[in-house]
């Protein structure tokens, strides 16, 4: 079987070959597709093909994709946690020495300078870029998951005392972290005491505009912030009041609006946090490795909008089945089983918020009676989407 690929953003090419053999990336079959890859390409307001099953956003960010339109027609959207977590890792290190020297500015001036007393002009002026050392500032990072755990434990290594606000960090990233980084479970906690903030949160209802009026009184003067996450958790209204009253000393974002250009005491760069070679390759090869993986398995790994789901295959056969996640749904699905008289090997439910994912393995070699249980799935009201892979 062959599996359509479309693809949107110049993909890594190196990194599509993850997909394998039994994928056709942007062929003659890519107007109705089994999957998209895509970076920045704006999904909002489009018509999904109706064979689509999969959109892999090779980032970490999916704001570009309408979420609870793709699960309510059974598309299982991944994204790329982690892959860029490096590139952007060192541009918010970058920031923070620039933001302590101003580097920026100091090169701006010294190439206005002309005449055969540069040096001179050099030595004379050079004072106004007098700046300070980062070691023994406070930087608070709120997020502290694959990039905001990697920034705090550099950042403790380059002599910063570091705090962290994440309520819903993951074990595995809180293994990660150093013990020097203290843990605050108020967020306020890190408004008030940190020299520098960096912020690596998604953007949700929760998160929108979490640097706004209130959290810019507690800060005191002086405060830099640092911005590569989303440019809507900060409030630009209360930013410019707060670059006004001197709390906040630099602003540094790689989400750049026409208000926030040639402002004072404003740094904006153009989204390029995670542009490196590096981390592109790795967010198209961690993309095609979970399309490769859901297309020929079923299997969910890293995606936004259903739960992780991990099952080997050793059936026959394999059905899967997005389905509104009612009351007694995995007990009507084994009775339609039953009801065929095929035995179930293994059974796999999760949920997610209105709906869940099913792995459903059989005991059944007769190909009959499983398209007529795809059929009756596929007839359910509460049954979304079905699929039915054949181990190889």
């Amino acid at each position: 079987m062959v599996y359509s690929v479309k693809t949107f953003n110049n993909i890594n090419q190196v990194g599509l070959k993850e997909l394998g053999n039994h994928f056709q990336v942007d062929g003659d079959l890519a107007d109705n597709p089994d999957a998209y890859i895509l970076r920045s390409q704006n999904l909002h307001g489009t018509t999904f093909p109706d064979n689509l099953k999969a959109i892999a956003r090779a980032g970490a960010g999916t704001n570009n994709i309408p979420i609870d339109e793709a699960t309510a027609a059974g598309i299982v959207v991944f994204n790329t946690p982690g892959a860029n977590a490096n590139a952007v890792k060192e541009a918010v290190l970058a920031s923070l020495l620039m933001s302590a020297r101003d580097y920026i500015a100091a090169n701006k001036w010294v190439n206005t300078l002309s005449g055969d007393d540069v040096p001179k002009q050099v030595e004379a002026g050079k004072k106004q870029f007098a700046g300070s050392e980062i070691s023994g500032k406070t930087l608070g990072v709120i997020g502290l998951g694959a990039i905001g755990g990697r920034i705090a434990n550099y950042a403790q290594r380059l002599g910063m005392n570091v705090m962290g606000y994440d309520p819903y960090v993951s074990i595995e990233t809180a293994w990660n972290i150093s013990h020097h980084v203290k843990r605050v479970d108020d967020v306020k906690e890190i408004f008030a005491n940190a020299d520098y903030i960096t912020v690596h949160v998604p953007l949700t209802d929760e998160t929108r505009h979490t640097f706004n009026s209130e959290a810019f009184a507690l800060m005191p003067k002086g405060t830099v912030i640092i911005n590569f996450a989303r440019g809507e958790l900060v409030d630009n209204a209360a930013l410019f009041d707060a670059i006004e009253t001197g709390v906040v000393k630099r602003y540094i974002t790689d989400f750049g609006t026409e208000e926030l250009l040639n402002k004072d005491k404003i740094t904006v760069f153009p989204h390029v946090g995670g542009s490196t070679a590096e981390a592109e390759l790795n967010c198209a090869i961690m993309a095609g490795k979970t399309i490769r993986q859901f297309m020929e398995t079923g299997e969910i790994t890293n995606s936004v909008n259903f739960p992780n789901v991990h099952q080997a295959l050793t059936a026959p056969y394999r059905i899967t089945l997005i389905n509104k996640n009612v009351p007694n749904i995995v007990a009507r699905i084994s009775t339609a089983v039953s009801n065929l008289g095929i035995n179930i090997d293994n059974i796999i439910n999760r949920s997610k918020g209105e709906y869940a994912y099913t792995l459903l393995d059989l005991d059944e070699t007769d190909k009959a009676k499983i398209d007529d249980l795809v059929a009756t799935f596929e007839a359910s009201d509460n049954i979304v989407r079905v699929r039915l892979i054949t181990k190889k």
